[in-house]
């Protein structure tokens, strides 16, 4: 949006809307992790009896201050973005129920100059106060590892090795649920060949990033002199669960970037339906990586272990899988999936500039 770049337009909503689904996933996994749940309230700075105060130098509560924060910015400006076209669905809803939700989520909308001006400025402003946070959000979760002293998560490169891999595992999420939604709909015209070549060739830049992130970990680990960072990489990509190595290898870097460069593949639906699964399930087991590799094999040998996911791990990632997509099908029923006002505002520019190209060619 402070680019000016109207390809985004068909799909920024459903893309804003996937931020927030996922976060409303992700928001549980700390308050789990906490180890008693029912006291997870005591992360935030209230005012209590017991002169409780959250320990700020624990990275868990760096994450709920910058995930809440995000969470909060990203739904508001989904919500800005969405009162004109609620304001169209509330001058055509037929059901009284529906015109009055409407009315109500379109805040009055009439569509004045003023009311447009109003909200081009706070647009403007969201996207200006998100972009940071985008970085901030990112770099702060990779911070959780980063702090450790444990061989495989002390390093530098994490801030923007994790800026990058939410962009690249961001955009293949988008294609996953862009190319069904285009299909099913026949949105043909508003997600067109151009959204997915773009769309490829941004995950072929921040695919490279991720691919020098990790060389960045590889050569840190020969180039640091540290036994213990040496032999927690030649574990990671020989030792008992080196097999997820080369899974995350092959799917974030090996197929993506050596087919990413054909125009002809990235404006094939099917190859990059394909490709964003690839990617998403790379994108998995880098975390599986980071997390399992780093930690079944620590400084002591007595305390290695081997590990082996439970029921309750299974139940909790497909039960994640399907609260996002309950919320996100709610989405695709009740709210404009595609910003109809910003299509009518591109639709006559486009319209003027085709008749004025065609002028200079006569």
């Amino acid at each position: 949006m402070l680019f000016k770049q109207t390809w985004r337009n068909s799909i920024s909503r459903f893309a804003e809307a996937m931020t927030i689904f996922a976060v409303v996933c992700a928001g549980m996994f700390p308050i789990l992790h906490v180890g008693r749940p029912w006291l997870g309230y005591w992360l935030f700075p209230y005012p209590n009896s017991m002169d409780l105060w959250p320990q700020f130098r624990s990275p868990l509560l760096w994450d709920v201050f910058a995930v809440s924060t995000y969470a909060t910015i990203s739904v508001v400006f989904w919500y800005i973005g969405m009162v004109p076209d609620l304001g169209t669905m509330r001058d055509r809803a037929q059901a009284p129920l529906a015109k009055f939700a409407y009315g109500i989520l379109s805040l009055g909308w009439r569509g004045s100059v003023r009311h447009w001006m109003r909200y081009e400025t706070a647009s403007l402003l969201l996207a200006g106060l998100a972009t940071p946070l985008v970085l901030s959000v990112h770099t702060v979760i990779s911070f959780d590892f980063a702090v450790a002293v444990l061989p495989g998560w002390h390093t530098t490169i994490f801030p923007p090795y994790f800026v990058a891999g939410a962009i690249y595992s961001g955009f293949a999420m988008v294609l996953t649920l862009a190319i069904p939604l285009r299909k099913f709909y026949h949105l043909e015209s508003m997600v067109t060949d151009r959204h997915m070549d773009n769309m490829g060739k941004v995950m072929l830049a921040t695919g490279f990033i991720v691919a020098y992130g990790y060389g960045m970990e590889a050569f840190m680990a020969w180039y640091s002199a540290s036994h213990w960072e040496s032999f927690m990489f030649w574990n990671r990509m020989f030792g008992p669960m080196g097999w997820s190595y080369w899974m995350l290898i092959l799917f974030n870097l090996v197929i993506p970037l050596t087919t990413l460069w054909s125009r002809k593949l990235r404006t094939n639906m099917s190859f990059m339906f394909f490709i964003s699964i690839v990617v998403n399930i790379g994108m998995w087991f880098e975390r599986f990586v980071i997390v399992v590799t780093s930690l079944y094999r620590d400084f002591l040998p007595s305390s290695w272990g081997t590990y082996r996911a439970t029921r309750w791990d299974y139940m909790t990632f497909v039960g994640t899988m399907g609260l996002f997509t309950t919320l996100f099908l709610l989405f695709v029923r009740f709210l404009p999936m595609i910003p109809m006002n910003e299509i009518r505002m591109i639709l006559p520019a486009a319209k003027i500039k085709a008749k004025a190209a065609v002028e200079a060619g006569d």
